[in-house]
């Protein structure tokens, strides 16, 4: 496995965990609150847009399983390498997570979020089947604009990244006051976990939806892609 790649999805995805959670927790990012909404959903965008220009040339700047699970389906990477990406993404998020819980432990400093910006199915009313829905979606059209800015027939020219960033604060917009939109595994699972370890267990209870939910859309938006790409 090329270490440069997995190092690059490390600090591509704590970053993401670190600045998009981050700002979550800080200004909170419920739909009554209209600017922490809004901030929350540009700060994860924003990071995309930055992580593409800076790790992009080395991993292809995937920070996400599913984006990952779909390049492994249109045929972009190994399953070797498919397998390395999501380890270095998981241990990313734990670690965005981490440096999280030693910020927000200081005093005077308070989790607007309750659980380290993790998601939840609140917002659709504790349906499972909603927030399945709701991820599934998100994540397909999320996932392909990836592929399609990403393929060899594109021709976007240096503005890529901004076009996939600005899709991801797309989503965000609709989908933060459903499930506080995952649309990626890695990044649900390091707040969760860290959430649970702190106290509060009700993220993880869920979590299995943000794991499933994000891939079968990242799959989804792979076999669409390739089918329009013939």
């Amino acid at each position: 496995m090329d270490i440069k790649k997995l190092s690059a999805e490390f600090v591509g995805t704590l970053t993401l965990v670190l600045v998009g959670c981050g700002t979550a927790m800080l200004v909170g990012c419920d739909a009554v609150n209209g600017s922490g909404y809004i901030l929350t959903a540009f700060a994860f965008g924003l990071v995309i847009v930055g992580m593409a220009y800076c790790v992009g040339n080395v991993s292809g700047c995937h920070i996400n399983p599913a984006v990952s699970l779909a390049c492994l389906i249109d045929g972009r990477m190994s399953a070797k390498d498919f397998a390395g990406y999501v380890i270095a993404q998981i241990l990313g998020a734990f670690a965005g997570s981490g440096l999280l819980w030693l910020i927000f432990k200081l005093p005077g400093i308070e989790d607007k979020t309750g659980g380290f910006g993790s998601n939840g199915i609140g917002g659709v009313h504790e349906s499972y089947f909603a927030a399945i829905l709701v991820e599934i979606l998100l994540t397909f059209i999320f996932v392909l604009v990836i592929l399609g800015v990403t393929s060899e027939k594109a021709n976007h020219g240096s503005f890529g990244g901004i076009i996939i960033g600005f899709s991801l604060v797309m989503v965000h917009i609709l989908g933060i006051g459903l499930t506080g939109t995952s649309v990626n595994p890695a990044r649900s699972i390091g707040p969760a976990v860290i959430a649970a370890i702190d106290g509060n267990a009700g993220p993880i209870k869920v979590l299995w939806i943000f794991i499933l939910a994000p891939l079968v859309g990242g799959a989804l938006a792979a076999i669409v892609h390739k089918a329009w790409d013939k």
